[in-house]
């Protein structure tokens, strides 16, 4: 069982055949109205890879909010921890370029909202995987990852958007999962606290990032886009390949990742099959429009890895 925690969105896309620059007004070639939230995106991403899923957030009491629920009933996801409050259901405001880029502003809204107490103690267990994301209030998401942790649960902790984490939630992250601007200032972030700042410890390359993200009881996984994604445990990594596709574009597309991820670990699969996955559900997302509307199904997704290559260790 999955329990994930974080925010439930409307997405606003408009498509542009650049990123605008500061300053300029460009004229759309389409827009689009959608469901996401990477809490939300990663429920649906990952009910549809298999797994029960349970989301809890919020969502204003206005009608935005049962539309960000709409996929996410039609797919199964348990919404009983769902919350209606008074702010406004949360929003994202998308670019998606030609070459598939896209730039996000977000509106937080109702997603100021989520608490820890909200997930009950009957769902965490050595059973149960929670995810979370943080896009809702980093406390709140310490708190919940500090109560998971200590009932025995799997806590998988997807760091986007990138901001400084206490440490005293990365003790009790047992998967962090990060794109490689995230890493980087992860990594900035532990070599400020040692006082080891400095070109001297400065990795290198993905690899080594994700080796400094990783413990011995910590895997850390660094996607790298069309690249495919690094993880990293116990002072070993390997890489993952991704699969060639056509890039419609990438928004969901790290959501994807953790969701598939988040699924196989679930499911017990081990860590290297369980970012095969991952990855090969990162690929499939970008080759559809939207974020929840791009989440794969399982049988695409195997059918997706057994393209691959094993992972190439390092």
């Amino acid at each position: 069982m999955i329990i994930i925690f974080g925010s439930i969105n409307v997405d606003l896309v408009a498509r542009v055949t650049r990123l605008p620059h500061a300053g300029e007004t460009l004229k759309a070639r389409s827009f689009l109205m959608a469901p996401g939230g990477k809490g939300a995106n990663q429920a649906l991403g990952a009910a549809r890879a298999g797994a029960e899923v349970h989301l809890y957030g919020c969502i204003g009491r206005d009608a935005m909010g049962d539309f960000a629920l709409r996929l996410l009933r039609s797919d199964g996801v348990v919404l009983a921890g769902v919350r209606r409050v008074d702010p406004s259901t949360g929003l994202a405001l998308i670019h998606v370029e030609d070459a598939g880029e896209n730039c996000i502003t977000i509106v937080g809204g109702a997603n100021t909202e989520p608490c820890a107490k909200d997930v009950p103690d009957s769902l965490l267990g050595a059973g149960s995987t929670v995810v979370m994301q943080l896009e809702v209030p980093l406390g709140e998401v310490a708190a919940l990852a500090a109560r998971a942790h200590r009932r025995g649960a799997r806590v998988v902790l997807n760091a986007a958007p990138a901001i400084r984490l206490p440490a005293r939630l990365l003790d009790v992250v047992d998967v962090l999962v990060v794109n490689e601007g995230e890493a980087r200032t992860l990594v900035r972030e532990l070599d400020d606290d040692s006082g080891t700042a400095g070109e001297a410890s400065k990795p290198t390359d993905a690899r080594s990032t994700c080796l400094r993200l990783a413990s011995s009881e910590r895997a850390a996984i660094v996607t790298l886009g069309e690249h495919g994604a690094v993880h990293a445990l116990r002072g070993e990594v390997h890489l993952q390949s991704a699969p060639r596709v056509e890039v419609v574009d990438t928004v969901g597309a790290g959501d994807a990742f953790t969701a598939a991820l988040a699924a196989a670990l679930d499911r017990g699969t081990d860590l290297s099959s369980a970012v095969r996955d991952g990855v090969a559900a990162g690929a499939l997302a970008c080759t559809r429009p939207g974020a929840q509307e791009s989440m794969p199904s399982r049988d695409d997704i195997l059918r997706m890895v057994s393209t691959l290559a094993k992972d190439d260790p390092h």
